[in-house]
C-alpha cells in the first residue's frame, strides 16, 4: 500500500532567521523561506516541532518561532524531552492532532536513539501511512534519520577505505533510500557514494542546503529548493572490489550513476526514471 502522507527531507541550513544564503543573491531561483512554506497547506494547520536530535534545543526553537512568526503559521509546538519522564500521553495527542511533524537538525544517532522504538515512531507511521495530508518533515540529521538504513559515522577522505563508514538502522519511513545532507557544502559524497555500494538496491540522495525533496506516494520525490540534490545509482555496477576489500584500502567501482537535480526535477524511487526537467 502506497503512504497517503508526504515526507519532506531537507538538506539543512534552509532558508530562516538564523542564517544568509549565498544562493539568495546569486540564484534567479531563489524563494525565501520556499522549503519551510511547504509544512502545512493552510498557515492554521497544527505543526509540532520535534528538537530531540539537537543539543541546543532552546536555540533551536528561538529561532524557527521567529521564522514560523515571518512565514505566518499560527498553530504550531515544541517536542524536546522524548525520553522516560516524558508525557508521553500528551505527546501522543499532540501529534495526533498535527497536520506536520518536522524533526530538526542535530544528531541523527540521538534522534534515532528516543525515537525508533517508541510509540511515537508508531504513531508517526500510521499516521504517515493512512492520512491523507500528513507530513513527516526533517532537516539535517531529522531527514537522515527517516530511512531504513542510515549513515551514523563516516569519514570525508579524498578515497573511499573499507571500514570508514558505519551504517545503522532509522526510523524507516523510507525503505528505497539512503541520505546525506550538507552534501555540496560539506564534501560528502564519497560517504553516499560507499553507502549506496554496500546496499546497492537503494538509491543515495545527497541533499545540498536550502534544498529539499517532497516525497509524494512513497516513491515520487520532487526537488525544492535553491541548490541541487545528487542521486547516486549503484544498480548498474559493473566491476567493483566492494565485498572483497581490505581494511584501509580503497574501494573502486565502475558504471556508478550520477544525476543532478534542481528546483521540480523529480525521481521515481523505485524505478529511478528522472524527470521533470526544466525547457
Amino acid at each position: 500500500m502506497s503512504p497517503k502522507g508526504k515526507l519532506l527531507i531537507i538538506g539543512g541550513n534552509e532558508d530562516r532567521a538564523d542564517n544568509e544564503l549565498d544562493m539568495k543573491e546569486s540564484s534567479q531561483k531563489f524563494s525565501p523561506n520556499e522549503i519551510l512554506k511547504l509544512l502545512v497547506q493552510s498557515k492554521d494547520d497544527r505543526i509540532e516541532v520535534i528538537t530531540a536530535a539537537s543539543s541546543e534545543p532552546a536555540s533551536m526553537r528561538d529561532t524557527y518561532q521567529k521564522t514560523f512568526d515571518e512565514i505566518g503559521y499560527t498553530n504550531y509546538g515544541f517536542l524536546h524531552d522524548i525520553d522516560d519522564s516524558t508525557p508521553i500521553d500528551l505527546y501522543m495527542k499532540r501529534i495526533s492532532d498535527s497536520k506536520t511533524v518536522f524533526i530538526t537538525g542535530g544528531d541523527q544517532n540521538r534522534i534515532c536513539k528516543h525515537l525508533k522504538n517508541s510509540a511515537i515512531s508508531s504513531i508517526l507511521k500510521e499516521k504517515y501511512l493512512n492520512e491523507e495530508g500528513f507530513m513527516i518533515a526533517g532537516t539535517s540529521a531529522g531527514a537522515m534519520c527517516m530511512p531504513e538504513i542510515i549513515i551514523c559515522e563516516a569519514e570525508n577522505g579524498e578515497a573511499i577505505l573499507e571500514n570508514d563508514i558505519k551504517l545503522d538502522s532509522g526510523l524507516s519511513l523510507l525503505n528505497n533510500l539512503i541520505v546525506d545532507t550538507h552534501f555540496v557544502h560539506r564534501g560528502r559524497f564519497g560517504r553516499l557514494a560507499h553507502a549506496v555500494l554496500l546496499h546497492q538496491e537503494i538509491y543515495g540522495a545527497g541533499l545540498g542546503e536550502d534544498t529539499a525533496l517532497l516525497i509524494e506516494n512513497g516513491r515520487r520525490a520532487i526537488c525544492k529548493g535553491s541548490g541541487m540534490v545528487v542521486m547516486i545509482n549503484a544498480k548498474n555496477i559493473g566491476l567493483t572490489n566492494i565485498n572483497f576489500v581490505e581494511k584501509g584500502y580503497p574501494v573502486y567501482a565502475e558504471n556508478l550513476q550520477v544525476h543532478l537535480l534542481t528546483e521540480n526535477c523529480s525521481v521515481d524511487l523505485e524505478t529511478g526514471k528522472i524527470g521533470g526537467f526544466p525547457s
